[in-house]
């Protein structure tokens, strides 16, 4: 099956010709009259695979910075990855501390030194995904590796908004609400009815 050509999106202000008239900032940001920043926030997805593509695809649009961690190169040399930042490690810069690190393979043998790396660097949200029915495996790889018990509570699991999502696009999409949720300070949920 052909792959789809990297899918670029840059933001442009929607073509008013003025401002809407009395805007707060929010307003403004919402109606396309104020770029986001996208140096503000970076999204790392640990791990190349369906839910990182969908991850670091839909985090684009949504402003971040997006970056997938794979220690493995092989993993990304197929070109899926093109838009987004490639990094093998933490010692590339990417993990500071308004970065959201999302490790979407609880899998990989090298979790729990990627995920130590990590939690070491100070980001401001770290998630394991994973489903809260099964054990999850980097607690014991952190423990093994002498991580902190503190630290191995930061890590958040399971992540993202229950939405009931069961595709790589769903999830993603759950993911990136919840971390939207978590930055605005928000439960994420429905609106309360007057």
């Amino acid at each position: 099956m052909p792959s789809n050509p990297p899918h670029h999106h840059e933001y442009h202000p929607a073509p008013h010709a003025s401002p809407h008239p009395n805007a707060d900032p929010a307003c403004a940001l919402a109606h396309g009259d104020l770029p986001l920043d996208p140096a503000a926030r970076t999204l790392v997805a640990v791990f190349a695979g369906p839910v990182a593509q969908h991850l670091l695809h839909f985090g684009r649009d949504l402003g971040y910075r997006t970056v997938l961690l794979e220690p493995d190169p092989a993993r990304a040399a197929d070109g899926v990855y093109a838009a987004h930042e490639l990094a093998r490690g933490v010692q590339d810069g990417v993990v500071h501390a308004d970065a959201d690190v999302v490790v979407v393979d609880h899998d990989r043998p090298e979790l729990g030194k990627v995920l130590r790396d990590v939690l070491a660097a100070g980001p401001r949200w770290v998630g394991v995904m994973g489903s809260p029915r099964h054990t999850a495996p980097h607690v014991a790889a952190l423990r093994a590796l002498g991580v902190p018990a503190e630290m191995i509570a930061a890590v958040h699991r399971p992540v993202g908004l229950n939405i009931g999502s069961k595709t790589p696009p769903e999830i993603a999409v759950s993911v990136l609400a919840g971390l939207i949720a978590d930055r605005n300070g928000r439960p994420g949920g429905p609106f309360p009815t007057a």
